[in-house]
């Protein structure tokens, strides 16, 4: 296994810990935190949130990976969780606004904010294929290099059977690296308002997750937050 960087540049994150090994971070990793250091544009999200959901999901409690693209470009919206963003971010980031609605016409109800740190508590990695981007330019760290960390992760997470839901082309691009047939595997249009509509809803995401993990005996997803909410108010 592969060492974590000791060195780099002042301001840049250090690997998360449950992660580290992966040669990523001692391959490439130096590279990109060089490279982001130099930039003279605006950085999301802030250098300490860019690993947030690789820290807040362990190899070991990944249950469901959702696969997006980039951080949102908007200042004060991405905080490291793909498609998740602060409690009081009004009005909804437009994907995620579209995940509510098929949230809604799947499972009869939705969060009602933008932070969805409560479903990587539940083990769901809500990972982007680039980890960072300048504000206000959508994928413009595309080929930055932060590829090849999600086909590591990818790569580590075959060994069990988990579910993956790779919404867009570029998350669909890395479907050849999850290994093995016992896998959920679902594949759909980006939620965005540019492709939504073009097979995101309908597609019915969150019942087919929770119907795979019922067969396996598994604990289902609570999705919406409404299990969440129950348990903070009986505390």
């Amino acid at each position: 296994m592969s060492d974590a960087p000791t060195s780099l540049p002042e301001g840049q994150p250090a690997p998360p810990g449950p992660w580290a090994d992966l040669p990523f971070f001692t391959d490439d990793y130096p590279r990109i935190a060089a490279a982001l250091s130099a930039e003279t544009r605006q950085i999301l999200p802030p250098a300490p949130q860019r690993f947030a959901a690789l820290a807040a999901c362990p190899p070991e409690a990944t249950r469901v990976v959702i696969l997006g693209q980039d951080p949102y470009p908007t200042p004060g919206h991405a905080h490291g969780l793909a498609f998740s963003a602060e409690p009081h971010v009004r009005p909804l980031p437009r994907s995620l606004g579209n995940i509510y609605k098929e949230m809604q016409a799947d499972l009869g109800g939705c969060p009602d904010n933008a932070d969805l740190r409560f479903l990587a508590a539940q083990g769901v990695l809500l990972l982007n294929t680039a980890l960072s981007v300048p504000a206000g330019e959508a994928g413009a760290h595309a080929k930055l290099g932060w590829s090849r960390l999600t086909q590591q992760v990818l790569e580590r997470l075959s060994d069990r059977p988990r579910a993956f839901l790779l919404w867009g082309k570029p998350a669909q691009g890395f479907a050849r690296y999850i290994a093995g047939d016992d896998h959920l595997i679902v594949m759909s249009p980006h939620p965005s308002p540019l492709s939504a509509r073009r097979g995101f809803f309908g597609s019915r995401p969150f019942s087919s997750v929770n119907k795979w993990l019922r067969a396996r005996g598994e604990g289902e997803i609570d999705w919406t937050g409404a299990r969440s909410a129950t348990e903070g108010a009986q505390r």
